[in-house]
């Protein structure tokens, strides 16, 4: 059954394992704004970049809807009530490179959170994930962990990435990115069912080199300038 938020719109049928809940597609009109400029080979690097924090923002908000919270009672300057706070503990795991521009646009949402870090890069030959360093703190068990890379293209990175998350603890995990596609949500699907995607859009396939179409290009390259 597809999952439905204020946020999020109807796709179109794609094929995914049964065992599968949908992705969540944030399609509010803003956050498709924001994607189409990045998508433009004409954008450049720092309109990027603000496009991608933006669309960022938008993207955590609905990763956390359904978040745990828990009662705080504070004092206004007129009178005490009881307000919300988490009730554990939030980590944020960019892959690296790219990332890194996830998190920096949501860490100022939550700027008591914990950022790990987890190196995994792509074999241009293979397609395959090739894990290089990894940075994580002893909280992943206690917490609520939200996975960071722009693009489920293989779905590679993401499988490696959640497993190496998994195997140190984590229990509570989300996998934010920019853009998905068929393959990649089923390959990341099979592995970990129970991990929920929040993407802004579902596109076509894969090309011959595994680059999602029609995507947007190298992320980190085009948020990094390099």
């Amino acid at each position: 059954m597809r999952r439905e938020r204020s946020l999020v719109a109807h796709l179109p049928e794609v094929a995914h394992d049964s065992s599968m809940d949908s992705p969540i597609v944030v399609s509010h009109p803003l956050a498709q704004i924001h994607l189409t400029a990045m998508r433009q080979t004409t954008t450049p690097c720092a309109q990027f970049r603000w496009h991608l924090h933006r669309l960022a923002e938008m993207l955590f908000i609905e990763a956390t809807r359904a978040i745990e919270t828990q009662p705080l009672t504070i004092q206004t300057p007129l009178a005490e009530m009881v307000g919300t706070a988490f009730s554990r503990p939030i980590v944020l795991v960019p892959i690296l490179r790219a990332g890194l521009g996830l998190a920096d646009a949501i860490l100022p949402l939550v700027p008591d959170a914990t950022v790990a870090h987890l190196g995994i890069a792509r074999c241009e030959e293979t397609a395959q994930p090739v894990p290089y360093y990894a940075k994580l703190p002893p909280i992943l068990a206690e917490a609520d962990v939200f996975l960071l890379d722009p693009m489920l293209a293989t779905g590679g990175s993401a499988k490696a990435a959640a497993t190496q998350l998994k195997e140190a603890g984590a229990k509570r995990i989300t996998l934010v990115c920019v853009v998905s596609c068929p393959p990649g949500l089923d390959a990341f699907s099979a592995v970990h069912p129970d991990i929920p995607v929040v993407t802004a859009a579902v596109d076509e396939k894969l090309n011959d080199k595994s680059y999602i179409v029609p995507g947007l290009g190298d992320a980190g390259d085009r948020c990094f300038g390099t």
